[in-house]
């Protein structure tokens, strides 16, 4: 009676044991529970999960991306921009992206929104377009820090568009003309007030050097005379005015 039913068994052990093979590939990694108990990681490669016994929940590790929807932020300045980005990320502890977050792929959008608006809430309009390389290894740094619990590590956080309101483009303009305009002026005033420095200077080496008063007096005599003009100018030595004046 029992040789009867030995092929029937053999074909049954031999069909429950192809039932309980996987073999997950490189990139993935099987999370086993037995009787409703994490008892491990497996794969890559050919692994055996017990039918009836153990179940798992297979995981990819390669970098995943996540587009941030579009963001309105504050700035700092009380400036209203757009912004959106994108994060690459990838799970390096498969039993924590499962154990302790039910969707670790939402759970991350969600926060990857909240971190972007913050950090960049504490910046101005000037910063977040001339730095976005720091503002985004801010992000990555405190984004990393807070799903390091769920088992993920984010590589790489990207700012792909800051937008700005066409009004307040145009107020921007006006604010950056009015500042050319007020740094002209400083220029121009810090450029008289050194021309005018000098002048005291030559003025004072003047009335100290009568000599150099003399040939001032001769050079400008030459240049007129080098004019085209009817005046005839006959010049007269200065120790001799001196007189007159006294």
């Amino acid at each position: 009676m029992f040789f009867v039913f030995l092929p029937v068994l053999l074909v049954g052990a031999l069909l429950y044991m192809m039932a309980s093979v996987r073999a997950p590939r490189e990139y993935e990694r099987l999370v086993v529970y037995t009787l409703g108990r994490y008892t491990g990681t497996k794969g890559p490669g050919i692994c055996f999960i017990w039918a009836g016994f153990q179940a798992s929940v297979k995981i990819d590790l390669r970098v995943r991306t996540i587009d941030v929807p579009t963001q309105d932020v504050i700035s700092r300045d009380n400036i209203s921009v757009k912004v959106n980005a994108v994060i690459y990320f990838r799970v390096i502890a498969p039993d924590k992206a499962i154990n302790n977050v039910a969707d670790f792929m939402r759970a991350t959008s969600e926060l990857a929104q909240t971190t972007l608006r913050s950090v960049l809430g504490k910046h101005e309009l000037d910063e977040m377009l001339s730095e976005r390389d720091k503002l985004s290894a801010d992000i990555r740094e405190i984004l990393d820090h807070q799903i390091d619990q769920w088992g993920i590590k984010v590589s790489n956080v990207e700012l792909k568009h800051i937008d700005i309101d066409p009004s307040m483009i145009r107020a921007i303009a006006r604010q950056a003309e009015a500042e050319r305009e007020r740094r002209a002026k400083i220029i121009s005033a810090e450029g008289e007030m050194q021309a005018a420095g000098k002048l005291v200077e030559a003025a004072h080496l003047l009335a100290t050097e009568p000599g150099a008063m003399q040939l001032r007096y001769l050079s400008a005599m030459q240049e007129m005379t080098n004019e085209r003009t009817t005046n005839f100018v006959l010049p007269m030595p200065l120790d001799i005015l001196k007189r007159f004046i006294s």
